[in-house]
């Protein structure tokens, strides 16, 4: 399990540095406002770029976590530029790189449960890494992805799959 979680989770969070730094060049050479860029949504009921930046992490980390049969780490939620979603990923890498791949031994059939629509649900970490887990991170990585897309950053393929 180790083998399949850590490293997909780590080079995602790499590529997500990679853009957003792709991000931040462009932003600059455009002169744009990095709190308005960061604020974008696609639309008025979606969450923000900041915090499809911050779920990507709490994805990684949860899912890692939640495999391993450790606590997850508590982070504050609190970061509002561009340097402190680097530190943000930066330190969930750190908690991903801290894991034991003995401790993910069993977590394929592990119990895992999570809250859905409000309801605990629960299935084997199996399930739960392929049906949830990536699935969820990989929307987030893709709105955030979209969002800078849309502003004309020069982001392909390539930089999505963390080539």
């Amino acid at each position: 399990m180790y083998a399949q979680v850590v490293p997909a989770l780590q080079k995602n969070l790499q590529a997500l540095t990679k853009y957003l730094k792709k991000a931040e060049a462009h932003i600059d050479a455009q002169k744009f406002d990095k709190s308005v860029v960061l604020a974008l949504r696609i639309y008025p009921d979606m969450l923000p770029l900041i915090r499809q930046v911050l779920l990507v992490t709490d994805f990684c980390k949860g899912a890692a976590a939640r495999l391993a049969g450790v606590a997850i780490p508590s982070f504050a939620d609190e970061e509002k530029t561009f340097e402190e979603l680097y530190a943000r990923i930066a330190k969930t890498e750190a908690f991903l790189a801290s894991l034991d791949a003995k401790s993910f031994a069993g977590g394929e059939s592990r119990d895992v449960t999570i809250k859905v629509g409000g309801q605990d649900v629960t299935m084997s970490g199996q399930v739960y890494f392929s049906t949830a887990a990536l699935p969820n991170m990989y929307f987030h990585m893709t709105t955030a992805y979209n969002l800078l897309r849309g502003i004309g950053v020069p982001l392909g393929k390539g930089d999505f799959l963390g080539r």
